[in-house]
């Protein structure tokens, strides 16, 4: 038998260790997290109290902004939490129920992406038969599927982590409870592990990445079709917000999950955590509402409501229009 010591507590690396950055890196997390959770809710609010915005499209972009305020919500607090107290010690337990609740926002929004890309298929390539295609009924179903889809994936992964043994480190070298840097201090078999990543989190993304793939062959195929420039364009700008989302969040997460099958540690890790943790949920929103002009109308409406002089805040908003 080996002489192993049982790991009950461990402790986050964090993104430096000189104390001098503590203070910096304190408002840095809080600045980001005040200005997420105000976007997000800006958001959210604007939809919710627009009637122009009670479209299919903006329902779901409504529950994007709701999940990256969670998501956020998730890390970036114990961000904060470990800058201020200088302990970055976490519990198994605390750090597995991190990882479940980080996974199903995660996830969701993975599911959340696809579904918005299949939105706008329909709108451009099916116009007229948008509204009965997309209808209420289907939208609430769709994104009920997505969080069920979402919540077992993250369970089977956190059964799965409550029943795997850490005695290898005490250290998580991230600044919050992942799977690929969980798993790199576990003294399992990390096989089944690797096996089940790639099962289902491959059955995830070839799945959402071939109905996103496939909408967007057809949207550039109906897109090419429309001779009119300045219609194209506008059918164009309308897809870009959600391809760069896609990109960005793709490309960081994917960085961040497959390099668990090899046994080195970048030093890159934990700032591309970082990004598509802390990041990502500020961007999100700002680039689905600066190109929006449906989003700067709702803005533009509210301002008027609460700012008595509107003489001055017009010609603003009309700048605002030539970003």
């Amino acid at each position: 038998m080996r002489n192993q010591t049982i790991l009950n507590e461990l402790f986050l690396s964090g993104l430096s260790k000189l104390p001098t950055l503590r203070l910096p890196l304190f408002l840095f997390f809080l600045l980001i997290y005040l200005l997420t959770l105000i976007w997000n809710l800006l958001i959210i609010v604007l939809i919710a109290t627009d009637s122009h915005l009670y479209v299919p499209m903006y329902f779901f972009l409504s529950n994007l902004a709701g999940l990256d305020l969670c998501c956020s919500s998730v890390t970036t607090p114990r961000i904060l939490f470990d800058l201020h107290t200088k302990t970055r010690k976490i519990s198994i337990q605390a750090c597995i129920t991190q990882v479940f609740f980080f996974i199903f926002f995660a996830s969701c929004e993975v599911f959340l992406l696809s579904v918005m890309s299949y939105d706008r298929y329909t709108a451009i390539c099916q116009p007229l038969h948008y509204t009965q295609i997309m209808s209420w009924k289907v939208c609430v179903q769709l994104v009920s599927i997505v969080w069920c889809l979402s919540f077992s994936f993250s369970l089977v992964h956190a059964l799965y982590a409550f029943n795997v043994t850490f005695c290898r480190s005490h250290i998580i070298e991230s600044l919050f409870c992942d799977f690929p840097q969980l798993f790199q201090i576990s003294c399992s078999d990390k096989l089944i592990y690797i096996l089940l990543i790639f099962l289902l989190a491959g059955f995830i993304a070839i799945g959402s990445l071939t109905l996103t793939f496939l909408s967007y062959v057809y949207i550039f195929k109906t897109v090419l079709k429309i001779k009119v420039e300045g219609n194209r364009s506008k059918v164009f700008s309308t897809c870009t917000p959600h391809l760069t989302v896609m990109f960005i969040f793709y490309g960081s997460s994917c960085f961040n999950y497959f390099q668990l099958i090899g046994s080195h540690q970048f030093a890159g890790n934990k700032v591309v955590s970082m990004f598509y943790t802390v990041i990502i949920p500020l961007l999100n929103p700002l680039i689905y509402s600066l190109r929006n002009q449906d989003i700067r109308k709702a803005f533009q409406d509210v301002l008027l409501k609460f700012i008595p002089n509107k003489a001055y805040i017009l010609p603003k908003l009309g700048r605002m229009r030539g970003l």
